[in-house]
């Protein structure tokens, strides 16, 4: 996420980092660096020339030039000015209607139906409602299609009339199917183009006027740069929306979109998308995302995850296992299932502060655990629940049923000999408190 962007603001940071005398003419230097950096990353010149001239009377009035850690300062700095820039305050979805009605808008291709199915599992999940998917979409059947094999997937309704071609009916019948059914929140998923068109703008904005929603959303593909930043002001001017919500910032972003689009429509940035599967959603935190592109990574979104995967109940037993010195693998493929519940690997490691920069060359994906699993799933119940009676001729046969090399059945032993051993010794005060300490963190955020 943004790999070029913190690349770019790193380098042009490292001029006031142990470069003998701070002085103007680095100040100046640094920020003409931070300016290019954010040109490159498609922000518009205008918001990259205030931004770098705020950053620049902050500097001044901090006596930048005469602290000790003048490099961290500015960096200090940069980070508030890019928080403020994107928003500066988390925003939340309104639901105060009931049903809460959210109508979302943006054009095709920009990933509206697969976020409509994700915000209702987030719904249903996170805020225990109960969503209702409308496909408005009366143009592409497989748009209708979709959202019906995207409900499926995540357990939530899909109301639909193919035959019916008149949006504003199809959005008005479904409010009403809503209320008799004990909907509390119904998403409208709405036909968009490959370009703005009057066409799409008339439609929209007359189901818009017809069922009032309590928040319309914004849907834009933060990949297009710029260009999504001049689509949202056309989309802006004509609905008023309530937010935008950025998806694919799990793919090569440059960035523009998230940094420049709230001072450009004054509209706060609500969601991101972060990957393909359902849950793959995550509230917009603009001082989260500042640390993130300035390479601090994001400790809090990361101990978020991990609570949100944290089972009390499983902790306990998996304690009691490790005092009894019963730890297996069956245990171990468990704990590798919670982390891949967490998310991409990538991002994941983009959360680590200096992860993401030492290990930049380093292709992280999400088949990291595949040879791992198949290793243990090649294990008798027997051996994964007692490890110790795994001979020689046993590995063979692991190695062999897995198709990997004896050496990594090797590796995966050793590994997973030193892990049981230091889970044991975290068995002492330490660890106990670290358990109570997650127990108690649960929720607090």
């Amino acid at each position: 996420m943004f790999d070029n962007l913190t690349d770019k603001l790193d380098k042009a940071f490292h001029i006031l980092k142990g470069h003998g005398k701070i002085t103007d003419v680095n100040v100046a230097d640094t920020l003409k660096e931070v300016r290019r950096a954010l040109l490159d990353a498609d922000v518009n010149f205008k918001i990259a020339k205030d931004f770098t001239t705020r950053v620049k009377e902050k500097a001044i009035g901090e006596n930048v030039l005469t602290t000790l850690q003048p490099g961290q300062l500015m960096v200090k700095i940069v980070k508030d000015e890019l928080t403020e820039l994107m928003g500066g305050e988390v925003s939340g979805v309104n639901l105060s209607g009931n049903p809460s009605i959210i109508l979302m808008s943006g054009l095709q291709g920009s990933g509206k139906t697969t976020f409509s199915g994700k915000l209702a599992n987030f719904l249903k999940t996170k805020k225990s409602k109960k969503p209702l998917l409308v496909a408005c979409d009366i143009y592409r059947p497989a748009a209708i299609n979709q959202l019906h094999v995207v409900g499926e997937q995540i357990g939530v309704e899909v109301y639909s009339e193919p035959e019916n071609k008149n949006a504003v009916e199809i959005a008005q019948n479904a409010i009403k199917h809503a209320k008799a059914n004990g909907f509390n929140v119904v998403i409208v998923d709405t036909a968009g183009r490959l370009a703005v068109d009057e066409e799409m703008m008339n439609e929209i904005a007359n189901v818009h006027a017809a069922i009032q929603p309590q928040e319309t959303l914004f849907v834009v593909d933060s990949m297009t740069g710029q260009d999504a930043v001049n689509t949202a002001k056309a989309f802006n001017d004509r609905l008023n929306f309530d937010g935008v919500v950025l998806t694919k910032l799990d793919g090569d972003t440059r960035g523009g979109a998230a940094i420049s689009i709230k001072s450009v429509v004054n509209k706060p940035i609500k969601f991101i998308g972060t990957g393909e599967k359902m849950d793959a959603i995550d509230v917009f935190y603009p001082d989260r995302m500042a640390d993130r592109i300035l390479g601090m990574g994001d400790v809090v979104s990361l101990v978020e995850r991990a609570q949100a995967q944290y089972d009390e109940e499983e902790a306990r037993k998996l304690q009691k296992k490790i005092a009894k010195n019963e730890f297996g693998f069956d245990d171990f493929l468990n704990q590798i299932q919670q982390i891949k519940k967490m998310g991409s690997m990538k991002d994941l490691v983009g959360m680590i502060p200096g992860a993401g920069k030492a290990l930049k060359d380093v292709e992280i994906n999400d088949d990291a655990f595949k040879h791992v699993e198949a290793i243990i799933q090649s294990m008798t119940p027997k051996e994964r629940s007692k490890p110790s009676i795994i001979d020689v001729k046993r590995k063979q046969r692991i190695a062999k049923g897995s198709g990997r090399k004896i050496e990594e059945v090797n590796q995966l032993m050793k590994q997973f000999d030193q892990m049981s051993k230091m889970m044991k010794m975290m068995q002492g005060g330490a660890g106990k408190n670290l358990m109570k300490m997650m127990g108690g963190m649960k929720g607090m955020n």
